[in-house]
Parts: C-alpha cells; structure tokens; sequence
C-alpha cells in the first residue's frame, strides 16, 4: 500500500494545491495603497538631482508617462512620451525605437520616468522593475515640481492637441 502510485499522485497533487493556494495574492482598497506598495520597491529622484544630471550630460532615459495632450502641453527638454498605459508595450518593441530615431533601452540603462505629481511615474517604474530594467527611478513630485523648481527649463509641442483640448487624464 506505501508504494502506490495512485497515493503519490494524490499526495503530490495535494502538496501542489496547498503550495499553489499560498502564494501571496495582492489587493488594494484603493491606488493610494497600491501606489504606496510600489514605492517600497522603486528608487526617487528630486528635480535637482535630475536637473544636476542633465547638466552633466549624464546619459539616461527621460519618459514622460502622462498622456500626450498632458506632454504636449510642457515638458522636461529631453523627454519621452511613453503614455503609462502603453509602457508596457513600447518599451520592448524595436519598431517604436525605430520611429523614435533612439536606441531601445538595456535592461540596465538608466531610466528615469515622471508624470504630473509622482503617482503614474511610481507604478512605471514598478512595471519596468517587473519586465527586467534594473537602473529606473521615478521623479519625485513629477512635472508639477519640476514646473515650480524650474519655470523656465520646459519645451512645449503647440502642434499638437493643447492640455486643454486633451484634459487631465489620471488625476495624479
């Protein structure tokens, strides 16, 4: 009976459920607390040590994860528009690089990426921690910082949809 094929399957199909049901499995009431999660796991940046950066021409990628009315309307000079909602699939896609006229990024490449006030840019760099990026940070207080710190260091794209057409998107 203690060499039974038929009992080891069910032990180890047991074992397996017990395992598998333990995992941790993350909910959040609300984006504040999940927002609050990421933090422990992603590195900031203030806007002086970004623009201290920038002065050095230390080489990194600067994306912009707000919506593009919301980029277009001013902006960090040398920054990206990646919208957060599509993060995920541009940042690894070759062709987008191509259009872009940049190279696609190493996995160990510094990243820094920032939105309106911190809380897109916060998951970003989660994400981009999640898919591999090793050297990414968020930009503390976002644009809205960098636009108080530095009012006349922005560039504005006024081809394109302006902020108001566009609305704020995200909230944060």
């Amino acid at each position: 009976m203690k060499n039974n094929p038929i009992i080891k399957v069910i032990w180890v199909l047991l074992i397996t459920t017990v395992a598998l049901s333990c995992q941790r499995k993350e909910h959040f009431s609300d984006v504040d607390s999940m927002v609050a999660e990421a933090m422990k796991s992603s590195e900031t940046l203030t806007v002086e040590q970004l623009k201290e950066m920038i002065d050095n021409g230390d080489m990194l990628l600067l994306i912009d994860v707000r919506e593009p009315a919301e980029h277009n309307a001013g902006y960090i000079p040398g920054s990206l528009n990646i919208p957060r909602g599509t993060l995920e699939f541009k940042i690894g896609n070759e062709e987008f690089w191509d259009e872009a006229m940049l190279y696609m990024p190493e996995k160990d490449e510094p990243i820094v990426v920032y939105c309106k006030k911190g809380k897109r840019s916060i998951l970003a760099a989660q994400t981009l921690q999640r898919m591999g990026y090793s050297n990414v940070r968020y930009l503390d207080e976002g644009w809205k910082k960098w636009e108080l710190t530095y009012p006349l260091i922005y560039e504005k794209n006024l081809d394109k949809v302006p902020h108001e057409e566009g609305g704020e998107v995200g909230g944060c």
